[in-house]
């Protein structure tokens, strides 16, 4: 069961603002002011964010910043499940990054000092400064599977607290990328758009817009949180995991429909249940094809309504799969899809919606697809 989220977004410091500015349609991405003179001059930054008074200066000074945005999300994710600290002493933490600590890696290198005796940077830190911070000692995993790493973590948790290994866990994706070196890696591969916009699905997307964030969600086993009770957002009822065997960046549809089915299975439920698509959607020329392509493979002509809100916050890597997760909870609780912004000239034949609309929806898939052709979705539904 979903009991908690907590969310740092380029849309707001916390979930609660993040979630109402979806339903607005607002527009997280805007010119990069940390640095200039690239040719994608875009990003989606959480602004206004003092972490050295969140987290004080030594903090601030040994971790990389997706580490101390990991554990921002976690804390809040923690408060809004109210689970008490002795509960947390036997919880889990587990936790996806796509880059890691890559913008304390290029300033070391940068400045000629040693990136070897950065610690602070590694995948796992995220998860054990989280660990520390909340006094969780459970099972601690660091997940790095290219952009479906969040998603991945929170299908790991669910894994773990069905084996019997946990009761509670928390999970979800941690990215701060945000640096020259990342920029001109993505922008050199072709994935990145020069309009500063991400047009899912839409004729005229030119790629995606590279974003920072957290999204943490609280996981409880049923009876555990029915026990407390513990409010419930929705039940994390599906994990599909799937490789396209294919090629480092092309992605293949064949391989996606496979993790769509084995999440479908894994929850018990046929593709005629699923009321809501949360979309990977990265505006790619070829990944939305392809993806719409899979979606087409699994549910025929005639798909559920598709969400794709990276078109509001941009692509946060890791953070995306376990934001999206959150918000498709959020959606199956208060019967509401999430507007697609920007995508006025479908080029895909899908159900999207330019505002949000209230729907009486039981069941929703989100696709979390990585370069590489790894390929993770998971699948809710309402308690």
């Amino acid at each position: 069961m979903i009991t908690g989220i907590g969310a740092v977004t380029p849309l707001g410091h916390g979930f609660a603002d993040s979630w109402q500015a979806m339903l607005r349609g607002s527009q997280g991405i805007g010119p990069c002011g940390r640095f200039t003179g690239l040719k994608w001059p875009y990003a989606g930054e959480v602004r206004d964010l003092d972490l050295y008074e969140r987290f004080g200066r030594k903090h601030c000074m040994r971790y990389d910043r997706f580490v101390l945005l990991a554990a921002m999300a976690a804390e809040e994710a923690v408060a809004d499940a109210c689970i008490s600290p002795d509960a947390l002493r036997t919880a889990g933490v587990v936790m996806g990054s796509s880059r890691g600590g890559i913008s304390t890696l290029e300033a070391a290198v940068n400045s000629r000092a040693s990136a070897f005796l950065m610690a602070g940077t590694t995948i796992s830190m995220a998860a054990s400064f989280t660990s520390q911070r909340l006094g969780a000692r459970g099972h601690v995993l660091g997940i790095s599977n290219a952009c479906s790493s969040g998603a991945n973590a929170l299908g790991e948790a669910m894994r773990l607290i069905r084996e019997g290994r946990l009761d509670a866990a928390l999970a979800g994706g941690a990215e701060a990328p945000l640096t020259p070196l990342c920029i001109q890696g993505y922008g050199a591969s072709g994935a990145l758009s020069r309009s500063g916009l991400m047009r899912p699905f839409d004729r005229r997307r030119d790629g995606f817009v590279l974003s920072e964030g957290a999204a943490v969600l609280a996981l409880e086993e049923r009876e555990y949180a029915l026990r407390r009770g513990a409010s419930i957002y929705a039940e994390l009822a599906g994990y599909g995991n799937a490789s396209d065997a294919h090629h480092p960046t092309e992605p293949l549809g064949e391989g996606q429909a496979v993790a769509i089915s084995s999440a479908l299975r894994d929850a018990g439920l046929e593709a005629s249940d699923v009321g809501l698509i949360s979309a990977h959607a990265t505006s790619t020329l070829k990944g939305d094809s392809v993806e719409a392509g899979a979606i087409n493979i699994v549910f025929g002509n005639e798909p559920p309504p598709v969400s794709a809100i990276k078109s509001m916050t941009g692509h946060m890597l890791a953070a995306s799969g376990a934001f999206e997760a959150a918000s498709a909870a959020m959606s199956l609780k208060h019967g509401v899809i999430l507007p697609t912004i920007n995508a006025e000239d479908p080029r895909e034949p899908l159900d999207i919606s330019a505002s949000h609309r209230e729907a009486d929806i039981s069941s929703a898939i989100c696709h979390s697809f990585g370069f590489g052709g790894v390929n993770a979705v998971l699948a809710l539904r309402r308690p």
